[in-house]
C-alpha cells in the first residue's frame, strides 16, 4: 500500500510539474520599429481663384505599389510640415484606409489637373473604414490631422509639386 501511494504521490508531482511547465509564458508585444521617412520633395498648396501659396509641406514620395501600399504605417511621428503624396499612373476613383497607421491624419484626393477634389479630415488610426475620393484622382496627400482647418486648404484649392 505504501509504494502504491507512493507512486501516486510521483504521479500526482510530475502531473504538478508537466502543468507548471506547460502554463503560457506572460504574452509580451514587441513594439514595431518606427519608420522614419525620407522627405525628397515639397507640395504646395494653391488658393484655387487666385493661385495665392498657402503653405507649403516637406513629403516623402510613394510612387510604386509597394510604397503605396506601405504609406504611412508605423509611421508614429510625422512633423507639422511633413507629409506623404502617392502618385498613381492613371486617374480614377481611389480608396484609402488607416489600418496600421497610429496617426490620425488629413488625406486630400487631387485630380489629374491639380484640383484638390475630396478632404478626409481628422481620420480615426488604425481604421479599416474606406475613405473615397468621391471623383477620379491621381494624386493623395497625408499631412497631420488639422494641418487643412489651421491652413484654410479646401476642395477645389490646388496643389503644386
Amino acid at each position: 500500500m505504501k509504494s502504491h501511494l507512493k507512486s501516486i504521490n510521483i504521479v500526482l508531482l510530475l502531473a504538478v510539474a508537466l502543468i507548471s511547465c506547460n502554463k503560457a509564458a506572460p504574452k509580451t508585444t514587441v513594439p514595431t520599429p518606427d519608420r522614419v521617412l525620407d522627405y525628397v520633395s515639397t507640395v504646395s498648396f494653391l488658393k484655387g481663384s487666385s493661385g495665392e501659396l498657402i503653405s507649403t509641406v516637406d513629403v516623402a514620395v510613394a510612387q510604386s505599389q509597394e510604397e503605396r501600399n506601405e504609406g504611412l504605417m508605423d509611421v508614429r511621428n510625422l512633423p507639422q510640415d511633413k507629409g506623404m503624396i502617392f502618385l498613381f499612373d492613371e486617374e480614377e476613383p481611389l480608396s484609402f484606409w488607416m489600418a496600421n497607421t497610429p496617426l490620425p491624419l488629413d488625406i486630400i484626393f487631387v485630380n489629374s489637373d491639380s484640383s484638390i477634389v475630396r478632404i478626409h479630415h481628422n481620420t480615426q488610426p488604425f481604421s479599416e473604414g474606406q475613405l473615397l475620393s468621391d471623383a477620379p484622382a491621381k494624386y493623395v496627400v497625408e499631412v497631420n490631422a488639422g494641418y487643412c482647418i489651421s491652413k484654410d486648404i479646401k476642395e477645389g484649392d490646388r496643389i503644386r509639386f
